[in-house]
């Protein structure tokens, strides 16, 4: 990882490996699941003992995610802080450390919602597992490359974030996603750029309209009507075209760009389909999200749609 926390190019012969931690129901397992589909090969649980071994054949053929939690059976604070300073020190591999962080009183919620005993207080109350677990993980944590905290993300919104931090193309191609969102909910985690369409004229005072979304054509003319949506827009695209390819010889491999509007439903969705269906023609490898959509059940949740060529764990 670079120091401004954008993704490195494999390097010849150099091995990727992502060590994967945190706290127990904090979303380690749906992150392996996550890097497995962006290519990565996972491994649970290994004993800390074994991980040399991994390196003893060379550069791997594949990315590696290796899951570190405290039902490893050698499992301690000090050999996997050992672990890490060991790895870190060799030149043919790129290892970050993904920290998985939660709230307590959220990590209690879900363990209460499935009945699940913590590893660290098999027949006690799982609060004072968690607690147990947070001082012997606070070390670790502290190392963390890459922190997410999961305590508001539903399972899609981690996927997100995964990909936006380890998806990689060898081809060095950008991979942007266009979303839209509501104000009144707040940003979208972990987007780079953010416009605000709150000034165009809301559909949403249009009886004939107001069921709809910026997806209906109707409603997307009547956004596209405002005089002032048309400079907007060629002014967004032109920055977004033009910066682009700076992005790309910086070695980043996902820009996240939001659009937002009071009730995330017209305006900003109008404006998201609009510009990633421009820079899909553009040539540009495109997905788009509408967060608001999904919480009403008008979009499936379980994956972008994806415009022009293919997008790696979009």
């Amino acid at each position: 990882m670079t120091g401004d926390g954008t993704r490195q190019d494999d390097l010849p012969g150099e091995s990727r490996i992502v060590l994967v931690t945190g706290a127990s129901g904090a979303g380690r397992s749906s992150s392996l699941a996550a890097l497995e589909d962006l290519g990565y090969e996972t491994i649970d649980n290994l004993p800390l003992r074994m991980v040399p071994k991994l390196l003893e054949g060379g550069a791997l053929v594949h990315p590696l995610a290796l899951g570190i939690d405290v039902r490893n059976r050698d499992f301690s604070t000090d050999a996997t802080l050992e672990l890490i300073d060991v790895m870190t020190a060799l030149p043919e591999i790129d290892v970050d450390l993904l920290y998985l962080d939660c709230a307590v009183d959220v990590l209690v919620r879900r363990y209460s919602e499935t009945r699940r005993r913590h590893p660290l207080a098999p027949s006690e109350q799982p609060a004072l597992g968690i607690q147990r677990e947070l001082e012997l993980l606070a070390p670790i944590r502290e190392r963390a490359d890459v922190l997410i905290d999961t305590s508001e993300m539903t399972p899609h919104d981690l996927r997100e974030e995964i990909s936006r931090w380890f998806a990689h193309e060898r081809g060095g191609a950008l991979a942007i996603s266009v979303h839209s969102f509501s104000y009144k909910r707040g940003l979208p985690r972990g987007v780079d750029m953010v416009f605000d369409c709150r000034f165009l004229r809301n559909p949403h005072w249009n009886p004939l309209l107001r069921q709809k979304d910026g997806r209906d054509p109707a409603v997307a003319d009547y956004v596209e009507a405002d005089p002032r949506f048309d400079p907007f827009f060629v002014k967004a695209r032109d920055l977004l075209i033009s910066l682009l390819p700076a992005y790309v010889e910086e070695g980043k491999t996902h820009l996240a760009v939001a659009f937002g509007c009071t009730g995330g439903q017209h305006r900003s969705v109008a404006t998201a389909e609009k510009m990633a269906k421009t820079l899909a023609e553009a040539g540009w490898p495109v997905s788009k999200r509408h967060r608001e959509l999904e919480r009403r059940g008008s979009v499936a949740p379980a994956a972008f749609e994806t415009l022009g060529r293919e997008v790696t764990g979009a």
